[in-house]
């Protein structure tokens, strides 16, 4: 993805506006989101911040009428970025955790992105020169506490064909690794061994390593921990390894500790347009395999990563199933992989 295809693209912005989302989900939290949605010349561009803590939305939405942010006027999609490392994202109190900064910044990238496009008559598709293919999914979930497969059977009643990304933790057993394995659905494992002080934090656990990599001999694994208990095990199987929280644009690529054959592309990591589409490029350029991945995002940011799937890497295993897989209770009914692409062109972000 070339980032000056959509630099120069001009974008009027003549109010913004906030939209706050919430809902529970089947991984034991409340989620709550915010759209950042920009108006001008007769169009709406929306975009989705995904910061995690409630905190962090309720102070912007309480703060909004006094101190929302000075937008208005004349740019590109460049310059608008430009324009935004001026503005104080978090006018009234830090953010709960560093990554809200990227979170927020790509909600109104996005929307700006989105708005341009718009006001073009563009897609993003039609903008970079890409067509929309289908879009390969996995089912994203986790086995809960005592672990069980009582949900990823539920999801296979319903989907027979459907894949899986599933979160190890060190309460899993060989008899529920063995149950999980003979599927055959399981495409990736996410340790989240790179994750500090948060509630999905998973210790480096030697014997967990262990279980995963020689259970699941053809998954990907994302986001081991590297100490001196689990080096050894994960250099054994840097084939098969994927990053995810560390990636937030090329020199994070680069800063590895492993030449990456995998990575898990959650563009409100990036923050900015231009450094997802350098990153994008690069990967492209270095023969890297790419899938998408979601955060239970409750409005148009899960349009947004399909879209980008769809484009870019719509065979990946991708994290980016339809928001009714997040659902606490499952519909008797759930759509199937892939997503197919729009019978009419999209404009804007849209899929």
């Amino acid at each position: 993805m070339d980032f000056s295809l959509v630099a120069d693209l001009p974008l009027t912005v003549e109010s913004v506006d906030i939209a706050q989302h919430a809902r529970d989900t089947s991984s034991g939290f409340h989620r709550k989101s915010t759209t950042f949605v920009l108006s001008g010349a007769g169009e709406t561009g929306r975009g989705e911040d995904v910061t995690y803590d409630t905190e962090d939305h309720d102070a912007l939405a309480a703060a909004w009428e006094s101190a929302g942010y000075d937008l208005a006027g004349e740019y590109t999609v460049a310059s608008f970025s430009a324009r935004l490392d001026d503005i104080d994202l978090f006018p009234t109190k830090a953010p709960e955790r560093e990554t809200a900064h990227h979170y927020r910044r790509w909600g109104l990238e996005s929307a700006g992105l989105d708005l341009a496009l718009r006001q073009a008559g563009e897609s993003l598709g039609s903008a970079v020169g890409r067509e929309y293919d289908p879009v390969r999914f996995v089912a994203s979930t986790r086995l809960g506490e005592p672990p069980s497969t009582t949900r990823v059977d539920a999801i296979l009643d319903r989907v027979p064909d459907i894949e899986f990304k599933l979160d190890p933790t060190t309460d899993w057993t060989p008899d529920i690794v063995d149950a999980l394995a003979e599927t055959g659905a399981v495409r990736i494992l996410d340790i989240k061994g790179q994750y500090e002080g948060t509630e999905v934090d998973q210790e480096p656990d030697a014997d967990l390593y262990r279980l995963v990599f020689e259970g699941f001999p053809d998954a990907v694994v994302e986001d081991p921990a590297l100490v001196d208990e689990t080096t050894a095990i994960v250099e054994a199987h840097t084939e098969r390894l994927s990053w995810d929280l560390p990636i937030t644009g090329v020199e994070s690529v680069e800063s590895l500790p492993y030449p990456p054959n995998w990575l898990n592309i959650k563009p409100s990591r990036f923050g900015t347009v231009e450094s997802l589409f350098e990153t994008l490029a690069y990967a492209e350029r270095e023969g890297i395999q790419l899938y998408g991945g979601g955060q239970f995002e409750l409005d148009v940011g899960r349009a947004h990563i399909q879209a980008l799937a769809s484009l870019c890497y719509p065979d990946g295993p991708n994290d980016v199933a339809p928001g009714v897989y997040n659902d606490p209770e499952l519909p008797e009914a759930l759509p199937a992989s892939p997503l197919e692409p729009r019978a009419d062109e999209p404009v804007g972000l849209d899929f």
